[in-house]
């Protein structure tokens, strides 16, 4: 895997959502350089590590990263934020941190969790892979992109940012998938020992703000922040007030 390094002080792992790769953090990772060494992760079939022949699965994926990275805060968007919990629940002493943005320990909605999204919404993007690859992207980066009050400007980097640094994958987009509508970690909550961050975009469409919000709950040390006008993608569309939620996360993490 790619792990691209920039910055100084105290470490913060930043690991992307589907289909997108690290690059898409730029404008936050520059904000956050000035306080914090932040590593910038591809994950496997994504960006740089496109070729990566490491599976997108939970355990292999922070395994990998365990051998590469120091103790630091991690940081999860979207999908990313799966791996991100799965490293503080297996490897605590690696997780000083953690942040989950615009994440959610399930992401799909069940007979005990009615703040997920809808399977069929899952099943219907694997579908549409093997139809119509580019199209599919297509309608997860608007859904990712509604609600926030400069659509416009997130489709468009959010559109620009999926080729960037070549073709995801196709097989690993269908792992990427499985691995949101399979993944429930929620019995991890409640024994999670360091601080938590639960990053919300108030109009996102993908992750419930209120999902974020009953997961926190069941986190011993956790603290919510909301963006009020923000999506699904908040460090696009407001990337200050995500860098100083983090700025003020790291004076509790310390």
């Amino acid at each position: 895997m790619r792990i691209e390094t920039k910055g100084q002080g105290p470490d913060l792992v930043l690991l992307h959502g589907w289909a997108m790769h690290s690059g898409v953090f730029s404008a936050l990772a520059e904000r956050l350089a000035a306080r914090f060494t932040v590593h910038l992760v591809d994950l496997p079939g994504h960006g740089d590590s496109r070729d990566s022949s490491l599976p997108l699965a939970l355990e292999p994926v922070v395994d990998a990263l365990a051998t590469r990275l120091p103790p630091a805060l991690w940081a999860g968007w979207s999908l990313g934020g799966l791996f991100a919990l799965h490293a503080a629940a297996t490897r605590p002493a690696l997780v000083q941190g953690l942040a989950m943005v615009c994440a959610s320990p399930r992401f799909v909605r069940g007979d005990d969790w009615s703040l997920g999204m809808s399977p069929e919404i899952f099943r219907g993007f694997a579908l549409g892979l093997r139809a119509d690859y580019r199209a599919t992207l297509e309608r997860f980066i608007a859904l990712e992109a509604f609600g926030s009050d400069d659509a416009r400007h997130e489709m468009r980097v959010l559109r620009d940012e999926v080729f960037a640094r070549g073709e995801p994958a196709a097989h690993v987009l269908a792992d990427g998938l499985a691995l949101l509508e399979t993944a429930d970690l929620r019995a991890s909550l409640p024994a999670l020992s360091m601080p938590t961050l639960w990053l919300a975009g108030r109009r996102d469409r993908l992750v419930d703000p209120r999902a974020m919000q009953a997961a926190a709950e069941q986190v011993p040390q956790a603290r919510v922040v909301v963006v009020e006008h923000a999506g699904h993608a908040p460090f696009l569309t407001h990337a200050d007030e995500v860098a100083a939620a983090f700025d003020g996360f790291l004076d509790v993490a310390r």
